[in-house]
């Protein structure tokens, strides 16, 4: 058993680093970056090449030159000879040698002119080929700026919809019918604490408001009157005051 879940344990991690491996966005930054090795070799490539169709190039034009000069000074040797300037034998023998150089120099030019075609047009070959990986380059920069942004978001609405997916519905409404449940007995409680305490203030402003208007000549007469009859005051003497209000006259 535990060697099982030492195994698992090590599956897992694996699969983990192969998923990391296989990230496609990392994946892309390192063929990018290795596009871009390659391109940096190619222009040296590139530039080499560039060198030696240019050096070709100049030493084509330079045994042209020389090509040139030696079949001039043959024409001028063959002239002074025809001017009696030297000896006819030495301007032919000299001529002679000249355009044999001249010759040895054409031969040249055209040796250096076939190189130089032939690097010239792998110089062309190589230049385009740099010119489409700096362009695949670029695009792919560009379409991995859009590849972020998409993984982003993604991922953002992977989280989002995973917590979504755990989120247990029925336990959330019956934890808010509890609540609500239990926030209506508590206004409830309070509702009748209200109406207790209002009830008492009102049971003692009624018998305040009682006292206060119960007719006071009553209440006195009744009292006076139980007095006399438990001898506690003497009876008035020489008549009865006249409480009819008719005019009647006390004792004077």
């Amino acid at each position: 058993m535990v060697f099982s879940r030492i195994f698992k344990i090590f599956q897992s991690e694996a699969h983990s680093v192969v998923d990391k491996l296989e990230d496609p966005i990392k994946m892309t930054e390192q063929g990018i970056r290795d596009l871009k090795n390659d391109l940096q070799q190619a222009m040296t490539s590139l530039a080499q090449v560039k060198s030696l169709a240019l050096r070709l190039e100049r030493d084509c034009n330079d045994k042209n030159k020389i090509a040139a000069d030696y079949e001039r000074k043959a024409m001028l040797l063959l002239q002074k000879a025809q001017s009696g300037g030297m000896e006819v034998g030495d301007a032919d023998r000299l001529a002679t040698e000249a355009l044999t150089r001249k010759e040895e120099a054409a031969k040249q030019v055209q040796s250096l002119s076939t190189d130089y075609q032939a690097q010239k047009k792998m110089a062309d070959t190589l230049q385009a080929k740099v010119e489409k990986l700096r362009k695949t380059i670029q695009r792919y920069e560009n379409e991995l700026v859009t590849l972020k942004a998409r993984a982003k978001t993604a991922e953002s609405m992977k989280k989002i919809n995973k917590q979504l997916s755990t989120v247990d519905s029925s336990g959330t409404i019956s934890m808010l019918e509890k609540m609500k449940q239990k926030v209506d007995e508590e206004e409830s409680l309070a509702q009748a604490y209200g109406e207790v305490s209002d009830m008492g203030m009102s049971n003692l402003d009624d018998e305040i408001e009682t006292a206060l208007n119960a007719p006071q000549a009553a209440a006195s007469d009744s009292l006076l009157e139980l007095k006399r009859k438990m001898g506690m005051v003497e009876a008035p003497s020489g008549g009865t005051t006249d409480t009819g209000g008719t005019g009647g006259t006390g004792t004077v």
